[in-house]
């Protein structure tokens, strides 16, 4: 037998029984980011910074100009959660400099990252650049500050529940005797949860999807803004308004894969559903903006501009722009299945691009 993160996950599960759905993808995942790097073409998948340098340069300009508008408070915290190889923060902090250098002096970078080879990659793509890294939010310090999550929150773990004719049960991971792991029902759920009950005429076979992980960070972020003042910007795929469907899936050598076959080797994903989300921040005492397509606020906020401007400075790459601004902003590419959602403390003026 294989002594790999799957083989091992199929051994915990036989010794303690089926397991939820959420510890598959907390476990699996911390495995699969800390063993490698898996953005770019030669990885699992690739994500809007990797297409085109002009997403972290739009971004950079966002935090610059809301910057301006809160007043100019020095020092502030420019945050990223979940950084990738760095590169979305390397464009931001370029465009910002270009653009506004009071703003970029007063910027205090920090990444929150658990991976040590990512953190490497991003250590590589910010050198010469003072950066303070945390393993959570918790870890943050004190002070006005922009936050940027892109493709952070689809990664974090999800309960899943099923209706069958007894009722809701919790999707559960089990294992037999081999390696194979297959999903499992739980008994009937006695008192199944609000989220549950909006969905009480659903058909038998119904999957509802819940994130108390994502909840547990919009609300500790929301808090965050709120005590000490500034914004965030949180882009991913998903929907505005929550629905019922099994929406978990595996990404390898950017290709679906089976979730449940080569644990820790595939990236697990899923969608995310804005609408509890922007509800936990309310409830922290954030503003709201949005969510909006991402192809809207790209466009909003200039990435026509910024194409041309760059399709002139390199004619011979026009074409190359060209597809990259389609690819993030497009209806049937990235432009409006990737959302934006903006939270912000009470005193900051309105969020652009929303």
């Amino acid at each position: 037998m294989s002594d790999g993160f799957h083989a091992r996950f199929a051994r915990l599960l036989r010794l303690e029984g089926p397991q939820p759905v959420a510890r598959l993808m907390a476990e699996a995942g911390a495995h699969y980011y800390a063993t490698r790097d898996p953005f770019g073409t030669q990885g699992d998948f690739i994500t809007a910074p990797e297409i085109s340098q002009m997403f972290g340069e739009l971004i950079g300009l966002w935090c610059a100009d809301l910057w301006d508008r809160m007043g100019r408070p020095r020092p502030f915290r420019l945050i990223e959660l979940g950084p990738g190889r760095g590169t979305l923060m390397r464009d931001a902090l370029r465009a910002i400099g270009r653009a506004l250098p009071v703003c970029r002096a007063a910027a205090t970078v920090h990444l929150v990252e658990t991976s040590p080879v990512l953190r490497q990659r991003q250590h590589e793509a910010l050198a010469g650049t003072d950066v303070e890294w945390h393993d959570d939010l918790s870890a943050l310090p004190p002070g006005a500050a922009v936050v940027i999550a892109n493709e952070f929150l689809d990664a974090l773990p999800i309960r899943q529940f099923e209706r069958s004719a007894a009722g809701w049960h919790e999707r559960l991971v089990a294992a037999g005797d081999d390696e194979r792991l297959h999903f499992a029902l739980s008994p009937p759920l006695a008192d199944p949860a609000a989220l549950l009950r909006r969905h009480r005429a659903a058909p038998a076979g119904t999957v509802v999807e819940w994130s108390p992980a994502r909840e547990a960070v919009v609300e500790q972020l929301a808090r965050h803004l709120v005590a000490e003042g500034g914004a965030a910007l949180l882009v991913d795929y998903g929907s505005p308004h929550g629905g019922a469907g099994d929406t978990l899936q595996a990404m390898r050598g950017h290709r679906f894969a089976s979730v449940l076959q080569d644990l820790g080797e595939a990236d697990l994903t899923s969608h995310v559903d804005f609408e509890p989300l922007a509800a936990v921040a309310r409830r922290a005492g954030a503003r709201i903006a949005g969510p909006v397509g991402q192809g809207a606020f790209l466009e909003t906020i200039g990435i026509a501009a910024r194409a041309d401007m760059l399709s002139r400075a390199a004619p011979d790459r026009a074409a190359a722009f060209a597809a990259q601004r389609a690819r993030l902003t497009g209806a049937d590419a990235m432009g409006r299945l990737f959302l934006v959602l903006g939270l912000a403390s009470p005193a900051p003026p309105p969020l652009a691009g929303f």
